[in-house]
């Protein structure tokens, strides 16, 4: 009898209140000491051969004068944790942003920009740092905390590099162009001359950016080269289309219809910049006879241009990790669950476009990085500027150890967050079905 009344409780119960997120409970790597005018940003992880976890992160003014000096503060710093995430020691701060930590070898490193492609490296598990090398002299370069992926015996990433302007204004992801990375994983990658860079391809510059198409992309009206205000008079503005923070996959499954035999091709996974959810915009790099590499636009079997693929939370930063022991690609990635709201009837605590919603992060698996399936929500924020976004992962054995840029009640917006948060997903591989 007992058990037939939990039963219809457990009915009775709105769906809501009978779910549980997968990791809901986090530890907080660090909090603001001022959230109104200090935030954290770009939150990375990786997991070296001994069990121990380095975190980096930024923390920034956004802009704002906040020293006696009255000058914008940054700093990018480096933690490491030995118990699984309980506890973390501040190691070091480095001199780059848009950063992420990998190990290659017995080393680990951190990639990320000044203005150019950067790098360190340390060698006694994340203590000591060496000083900062720049891979390159030219350009201006974007990215965040997206992933790395090991093959051939060699890693490769993806930087985005800023295009000369083209007489865009505002937010110009419309000139970045997702530049793929290559070099072996045993060679010194502080060295220069052992990294390859695939060739440019400028979003605003490739004609295909520029079709027509039956997806209603873009969602809203859009303007090529400045930013389109949804409610007057500048309120809620859209800045022209474009890709960036980008991820890199390989398709090695014989019976996929992208899979190169030779091992030759790698496919590029965007946050697609079009007002609309739940795409990501694609493209293809191949490896030439010489050794270079070409970047261009994904063609289907039919030979039709393909520039988008659906992607949960394709229009926020998302994070894509190859499980070899499942052989399944998990997507970390923004929840959204009123996009087609009016712009001006967003709350104002809600960021930015009606597609820009941060409150909830959640987990996908897939074979083939276009059929997914949802895992469950990893975490969420009370309220809608209570952000749970922009994080990175890594497998620890049968768990995932997951980095967020967060927030609470205290933080300025949803955007510039007041927490970096460690979470962890137990038993991970449990989820799939």
């Amino acid at each position: 009898m007992n058990r037939l009344l939990i039963l219809f409780a457990a009915i009775a119960l709105p769906l809501a209140a009978q779910f549980r997120p997968l990791a809901q409970d986090h530890v907080a790597i660090w909090t603001s000491p001022d959230p109104a005018r200090i935030y954290g940003y770009t939150p990375g992880i990786c997991r070296l051969p001994s069990g121990r976890m380095v975190v980096t992160h930024e923390v920034s003014s956004a802009g704002k004068a906040v020293t006696p000096e009255k000058k914008p503060f940054h700093e990018s710093r480096i933690l490491t944790s030995d118990d699984g995430g309980k506890t973390w020691v501040h190691r070091a701060n480095f001199d780059l942003s848009f950063a992420r930590p990998f190990v290659a070898g017995k080393t680990v490193y951190i990639l990320g920009r000044g203005k150019q492609v950067g790098i360190v490296r340390s060698d006694d598990g994340g203590v000591t740092w060496s000083e900062r090398k720049f891979l390159n002299d030219t350009g201006i370069w974007h990215q965040s905390a997206c992933n790395v992926l090991f093959a051939k015996g060699n890693v490769y990433l993806v930087m985005e590099k800023h295009a000369p302007k083209r007489g865009i204004q505002g937010w110009q992801v419309a000139d970045l162009a997702p530049v793929l990375m290559r070099a072996r994983a045993d060679a010194d990658l502080t060295d220069r001359a052992n990294w390859t860079f695939a060739s440019e391809l400028v979003f605003e510059d490739a004609p295909e950016t520029q079709m027509p198409n039956a997806f209603g992309l873009p969602f809203y009206p859009v303007d090529r080269k400045k930013v389109t205000f949804l409610v007057p008079p500048k309120g809620r503005g859209i800045a022209p289309l474009g890709w960036l923070e980008t991820n890199v996959v390989q398709f090695t499954d014989p019976d996929h219809v992208w899979c190169d035999p030779e091992g030759k091709t790698f496919h590029l996974w965007m946050r697609a910049h079009t007002g609309m959810t739940n795409y990501a915009a694609i493209a293809q790099v191949k490896e030439n006879e010489d050794g270079s590499m070409t970047t261009s636009v994904v063609k289907t079997p039919a030979g039709t241009p393909m520039l988008y693929a659906p992607c949960p939370g394709g229009q926020m930063r998302f994070h894509v990790e190859w499980d070899v022991k499942t052989k399944l690609y998990w997507l970390l990635s923004s929840q959204s669950t009123d996009s087609m709201t009016r712009p001006e009837r967003l709350p104002p605590e809600r960021w930015g476009l009606p597609d820009n919603e941060r409150q909830r992060l959640v987990l996908h698996f897939s074979k083939n990085m276009i059929d997914w399936c949802f895992a469950g929500l990893v975490c969420q924020g009370e309220t809608p500027k209570e952000s749970r976004h922009y994080a990175a992962m890594c497998i620890d054995g049968e768990d995932l150890c997951i980095v967020s840029r967060s927030g609470n009640e205290h933080a300025h917006s949803a955007h510039n967050g007041n927490l970096i948060t460690f979470h962890r997903v137990q038993n991970f591989r449990r989820l799939i079905y």
